[in-house]
């Protein structure tokens, strides 16, 4: 057994002390190449490292395997010298065995895996207490069918937090204001929502359910960097489309962009039939700058789940914020406003969608029929609910485009009504005054327009200073991604 494995394998000596330096010496010389690295961590349930584990790596093409004991800190690394598909399979005495899905490896990689050893039912058998009902043959929380496996390390590291006061984002303020206030809806998306835990779920799913809410209490308490770590930990335990979107979503509140971007690219990958893992990808892209990809994300979405209106409207506002029309938005409005007829975001955001794309067009009768049409959808809004100053404020727009001032004049002042803080509706009262002359009125509303828009601006500001933003260490970069030096708690 051991000549075969002169050829295919070799054990990191550092970790692994063996007598095989003179079975190496044999070897003979060849082209040098890259070699291929497998590493990793054997935990158990609840995440504590496994020492004196026995892990061994199996080519599957000659069913050679090499074998080492893992490392008080449940570490493991083997080097093999060939390219192929190879597995990794982990045994302690009183755990069930676990096993990596097929790796295939190529010269140069480097292969990371965290696999879950869990209690075998038989280790209950001297012990009182009452055995857990039988389980399901279980796959390591490792390793799905037909789905990733979370045998990578992320790209990133939580290195502490800081104050929110100097914050960056891409293009304009409006834009980020946009992704702020998207970041905040999708952690919406994972409210109220049931546990995962059941007594027929495995050990890690219970685990990683565990770690979920501390984060969830963390968060609440104001400690997001504890919530995070046990974020992720839940993951590893876990790579649940419940626990990957939690983790994605609490990276994105925390403008941790990149991370959560990463984390919303593998959940989506894992979980393709998840229209809100779709929905947060779509909010990170949006927040990264990556706005067509961002609204495709959202048109997606919007197509696993169309009774939903969460994707809907997270692709409206996206929409609304762009300065030019997104790729499939009017589409996927179209249908949002057919097929909810009374709800008045739907024909709100639809109109929205239609106007923008009769702002850039020459006048002329197919366009004054679409004017009409976002017309008729704007007073449909405001019918199902009066109280939309959004809506009359578009709709005095639209009177405005056509000249029709006095019309615009008395929606403007109907959004004022139901909203008097609108600084938009104030600033376009006043620039409607100013077109029909009158000249204080028009003064006197930009003059509340600019109170508003302090008040406003006021507002966010606090709520920027009470979140508290990530600072990311990127894997092989020695500057984290946030302003310096952290204020971590």
């Amino acid at each position: 057994m051991i000549r075969p494995l002169i050829v295919y394998f070799a054990v990191v000596a550092v970790l692994f002390p063996t007598n095989w330096t003179a079975a190496f010496a044999q070897t003979p010389s060849a082209q040098p190449r890259p070699p291929i690295i497998v590493s990793g961590t054997i935990r158990d349930a609840v995440g504590t490292p496994i020492a004196d584990a026995s892990v061994s790596l199996d080519e599957k093409a000659t069913s050679a395997s090499v074998e080492a004991k893992t490392a008080p800190n449940g570490t493991f690394s083997f080097l093999a010298l060939r390219a192929g598909t190879y597995i990794v399979r982990v045994q302690k005495e009183g755990f069930r065995e676990a096993a990596s899905g097929p790796l295939e490896l190529s010269f140069g990689q480097r292969k990371e895996l965290d696999l879950v050893l869990s209690v075998a039912i038989g280790n209950y058998a001297s012990s009182s207490e009452k055995p857990p009902p039988p389980l399901a043959p279980q796959p390591s929380a490792m390793q799905f069918d037909n789905k990733l496996e979370f045998d990578d390390k992320p790209s990133f590291t939580v290195a502490g937090v800081t104050d929110w006061t100097n914050v960056g984002g891409h293009g304009s303020d409006t834009k980020l204001r946009t992704s702020e206030s998207l970041a905040k809806e999708t952690a919406t998306l994972k409210s109220g929502e049931p546990g995962e835990t059941s007594a027929s779920a495995s050990e890690a799913a219970r685990a990683a359910d565990s770690h979920r809410e501390l984060g969830d209490r963390a968060e609440h308490s104001g400690d997001p960097l504890v919530a995070v770590r046990e974020y992720e930990q839940a993951v590893r335990l876990n790579p649940s489309e419940q626990n990957y979107f939690a983790w994605g979503t609490d990276l994105l509140l925390h403008r941790a962009i990149k991370p959560a971007l990463e984390v919303f690219e593998k959940g989506t990958t894992l979980h393709p039939k998840s229209a809100r893992m779709l929905a947060g990808l779509g909010v990170a892209l949006y927040a990264g700058g990556s706005y067509d990809d961002a609204a495709r994300r959202l048109c997606a979405a919007a197509d696993l789940q169309p009774a939903d209106p969460a994707p809907y409207l997270f692709l409206a506002k996206m929409e609304k914020a762009a300065p030019d029309p997104l790729p499939c938005a009017k589409e996927k409005l179209a249908r949002f406003a057919r097929d909810q007829p009374t709800n008045a975001f739907a024909n709100y955001y639809y109109a929205v969608a239609l106007w923008k794309r009769f702002r850039g067009t020459e006048r002329g009768s197919e366009n004054s029929l679409v004017l009409q049409q976002a017309e008729t959808l704007l007073q449909k809004a405001i019918t199902t609910d009066p109280k939309l100053d959004a809506a009359y404020v578009q709709l005095g727009t639209l009177y405005s485009a056509s000249g029709d001032f006095t019309q615009a004049i008395g929606a403007f002042q109907k959004a004022i009504e139901v909203n008097p803080q609108s600084a938009e509706a104030h600033y376009r009262l006043g620039l409607a005054y100013k077109r029909t002359g009158e000249e204080q009125k028009s003064e006197q509303q930009l003059q509340l327009y600019k109170q508003a828009d302090k008040t406003e601006t006021a507002v966010i500001e606090q709520q920027r200073r009470e979140i508290r933003q990530f600072l990311i260490i990127l894997r092989d970069q020695s500057q984290a991604s946030a302003p310096q030096p952290p204020k971590e708690k």
